[in-house]
């Protein structure tokens, strides 16, 4: 049996039992997940609501399809960057602690 002098003062994190703390930090993570693609996902449709009642791309193809073209080219061409960057990224090289 253990005393209550025995768990006194502080200890490394490592060698702290985690019960409940590990389970309460994976929920807080996937409901601030769910909740980031939730609003994305509603913000994606406010803006395209907004986009189609405006009738902005109308009024942007007729004067300048060129341009609107290239300008569509580019941002294509920079996400497409951005996630073969992301894919080339090396690996978690962080040491293991025992």
């Amino acid at each position: 049996m253990k005393h209550s002098s025995d768990r006194g003062g502080f200890q490394h994190p490592t060698r702290r039992e985690l019960r409940g703390e590990r389970r309460s930090g994976a929920l807080a993570g996937l409901i601030a997940t769910a909740a980031l693609a939730v609003s994305t996902v509603v913000a994606a449709i406010v803006v395209s609501i907004g986009f189609a009642r405006a009738s902005a791309a109308d009024a942007l193809l007729d004067n300048e399809g060129g341009i609107f073209a290239i300008a569509l080219l580019l941002g294509l061409l920079f996400a497409g960057m951005g996630g073969i960057s992301m894919l080339m990224l090396p690996g978690d090289r962080t040491a293991q602690r025992e």
